[in-house]
């Protein structure tokens, strides 16, 4: 049986052709370069831009696409055959490459900083120096580009993983500071690549080398919870309700599954440890769970950052001293400790990871088994 031809991997970047198998008319799926990544930087294709019965042709499409001459049918007209009236392939490809050259090389001389300023007029639609009110998102990035300065005249394009990976080794903030550098430059990479001005996304490759240290935090007393409890009525009160028996942490709140009939969470945020875990809905919070999901069809209908707002302000209304979303998953950890629920499943609960391979690998728990635990836990009336 005769071998499927195998042809030249395409540059990064460029799009891809997706061979989808034989007994096909058109085999062959034509992709545009990603622009899209999951929540861990995982590339997600987007849609082909067409299918073709020949790889020369994919090819043909992916470069008119680069070079911006592409228009939906184009295909139809390419042929292989140099008699056909129409443009043969190698004439269209020489000629759309020129322009792909072209517009590369009109990039070489953007650097680092000037990419910033594009994509900061891009997603915050105003300029860098902008002096009026800044988001809580654009304080962020700019604190971030801040600690990025000795990438700043820098050539974007001639920057690879390890120019990113040293500004994050080198930096010496904390944790949380290092997130957001490492999120800005996933926010410009994302930018670059969709306006064709970058080749490869090196920041999916850029890792932070040291533990996290954004754990800390103060539970909720045992009668600031009492207190919380005579005011589950108000909605922002039973939201925290909800994170004090859950532990979750607050962005996770967004995303959570939510099986109401075998009454459980499952999702999470962050580390490989906490996502996609399975917390059963404590009897307590059950009826709560259910009327929020009654009222608004989600457990967070607002943002992480209107949502703190609104709990400052509510716990100083009702005589408790400032909390943060975070401090919930504290009190779910104290409560745990408190009422002696298995160590083993406070941890799983939690997200935490193992260190011991007994229980990293070869740990499993039922939901019953977690159920049983959880509801160790009493309720602060």
């Amino acid at each position: 049986m005769a071998k499927r031809k195998k042809y030249p991997k395409l540059p990064n970047g460029y799009g891809s052709i997706k061979y989808l198998g034989k007994g096909r008319r058109n085999p062959y799926a034509v992709h545009p370069p990603t622009t899209e990544f999951d929540i861990d930087g995982v590339p997600q294709t987007p849609k082909a831009l067409c299918y073709v019965d020949d790889w020369i042709k994919g090819f043909a499409v992916l470069t008119a696409y680069k070079a911006g001459t592409y228009q939906p049918g184009m295909e139809k007209e390419l042929t292989p055959d140099l008699k056909n009236d129409s443009p043969n392939i190698i004439q269209r490809i020489l000629a759309d490459y020129s322009l792909v050259k072209g517009v590369e090389h009109s990039e070489q001389g953007k650097t680092f900083s000037d990419i910033f300023k594009e994509y900061y007029l891009d997603r915050f639609k105003h300029e860098y120096k902008y002096k009026g009110k800044k988001s809580s998102m654009e304080q962020c990035m700019s604190a971030a580009f801040k600690n990025c300065a000795e990438l700043y005249d820098k050539e974007f394009i001639s920057l690879v993983a390890n120019d990113l990976q040293k500004v994050i080794d080198d930096c010496p903030l904390k944790h949380s500071s290092l997130e957001l550098i490492v999120t800005l430059f996933h926010q410009m990479y994302r930018y670059a690549r969709k306006n064709n001005l970058c080749k490869e996304d090196y920041s999916q490759f850029v890792k932070i080398g040291i533990e996290d240290d954004d754990e800390h935090g103060v539970p909720f007393s045992d009668c600031e919870l009492s207190t919380l409890w005579k005011h589950k009525d108000d909605k922002v009160v039973e939201m925290i309700l909800i994170m004090c028996y859950s532990g979750f942490r607050l962005a996770a709140y967004k995303t959570l599954k939510i099986d109401m009939d075998e009454k459980y969470f499952q999702g999470g945020v962050k580390t490989k440890a906490s996502k996609n875990r399975i917390v059963p809905i404590h009897s307590g919070i059950y009826e709560l769970v259910k009327h929020r999901l009654e009222c608004s069809h989600a457990l967070l209908d607002t943002t992480t950052t209107k949502f703190r707002e609104s709990m400052y302000r509510t716990l100083e209304d009702i005589g408790i001293e400032k909390h943060t979303p975070h401090d919930c998953r504290h009190t779910f950890s104290r409560l745990c400790e408190k009422y002696r629920v298995s160590e083993n499943d406070r941890k799983r609960m939690l997200g935490h990871a193992f260190s011991d391979i007994t229980n990293s690998v070869y740990g499993h728990r039922e939901l019953e088994d977690l159920r049983e635990e959880i509801e160790k836990i009493k309720i602060c009336y």
